[in-house]
């Protein structure tokens, strides 16, 4: 005699909420900055999985930090062909592909954070997101770090301080303006400087300063010029979207996906004035010399980077002149 098991309300609840759950679109998340350890490009993306899942659209965020998912540099390409589905990228390492994402990474275009948020609502901007829409992506959030450099060798201030120096720097127009003032250039992401430092390939590296704290970097050098009063370096760092996945989504989820995305991006506003102060007392701690930029060091670094990066973007990359035009406009 057959017996029949005859599920209780509870179990029935349980059977839905499953069958809830597993229709959910899952997206993943990669980047290559450490999980768990307060960096805030993790934790912007932390914080939409977590209001993505409270917004309860059948939408839910896999976070992969530290390379666990995509290598650094593997991001963009897997963003674009819909492989990957959201990234938190440092843009300029696409700019292989699309050198006016060397934009983003410009000696002295960003003076600070104030103007980094009215470079994010000019024409600039709108210029660099059509061409990060026509290679397969969507910003979903603003962020942009500022930085400086680290030398186990000597302080970087003046141009004539890096001569010799074996340095990382972070996309071409650093590359072109270090080495025309006498640096050897070594390109790699900047989860890779530690490494670097520690073996001696590298006497010293340009990053940003969230960079500089979640690698660890204080353990390899010896002075840390931090941005101060002229931060010659600020790199865009947004949080994207694949277009082939957000095609797929419904109005709901690309609903909740751009509020979660402007949570991100405001919580980032709040915590960028204090990171860079959290750099250098984290270094001082250490013991690391911290030094700053002056203006005249400043303005000659500017010289170098005019008559090299802006004039090479301006002469080789489409739309190049228009894109620095644009971004020297805002004031």
């Amino acid at each position: 005699m057959k017996r029949y098991l005859i599920p209780t309300a509870a179990a029935l609840g349980l059977a839905i909420a499953a069958s809830h759950a597993s229709a959910d679109t899952v997206l993943r998340a990669s980047h290559q900055f450490p999980g768990g350890q307060g960096d805030v490009r993790d934790e912007m993306v932390q914080l939409m999985a977590r209001e993505v899942a409270a917004a309860d659209v059948g939408l839910s965020i896999e976070v992969y930090p530290g390379q666990s998912l995509f290598k650094a540099r593997e991001q963009w390409g897997a963003l674009a062909r819909g492989r990957l589905d959201i990234t938190s990228l440092p843009l300029d390492y696409a700019s292989g592909r699309h050198p006016e994402f060397s934009a983003t990474l410009m000696p002295g275009l960003v003076r600070n954070q104030a103007h980094a948020q009215r470079l994010n609502d000019s024409e600039y901007m709108r210029l660099i997101k059509d061409v990060i829409l026509e290679g397969g992506g969507r910003v979903l959030a603003d962020a942009w770090l500022s930085g400086g450099f680290a030398s186990s060798e000597q302080c970087i201030t003046s141009p004539e301080s890096v001569s010799g120096q074996n340095i990382r720097a972070a996309g071409p127009a650093f590359e072109e303006m270090l080495e025309e003032a006498g640096a050897s250039i070594a390109s790699m992401p900047s989860s890779e400087i530690y490494t670097a430092m520690q073996t001696g390939v590298l006497e010293a590296a340009n990053t940003s300063s969230m960079s500089f704290i979640s690698f660890r970097l204080y353990e390899q050098a010896e002075c840390l010029t931090q941005p101060g009063d002229f931060a010659l370096w600020f790199m865009y760092e947004p949080i994207l979207i694949s277009e082939q996945v957000w095609q797929g989504l419904n109005e709901e989820q690309q609903t909740a996906l751009l509020e979660a995305g402007k949570s991100a991006q405001d919580f980032f506003a709040d915590a960028a004035a204090a990171i860079d102060q959290e750099m250098v007392d984290l270094y001082e701690e250490n013991g690391v010399e911290v030094v700053s930029m002056s203006e005249e060091d400043y303005n000659a670094w500017l010289d170098i980077a005019r008559e090299t990066s802006y004039k090479n973007f301006a002469e080789n990359v489409p739309n190049g002149q228009a894109i620095i035009d644009a971004a020297l406009a805002v004031e």
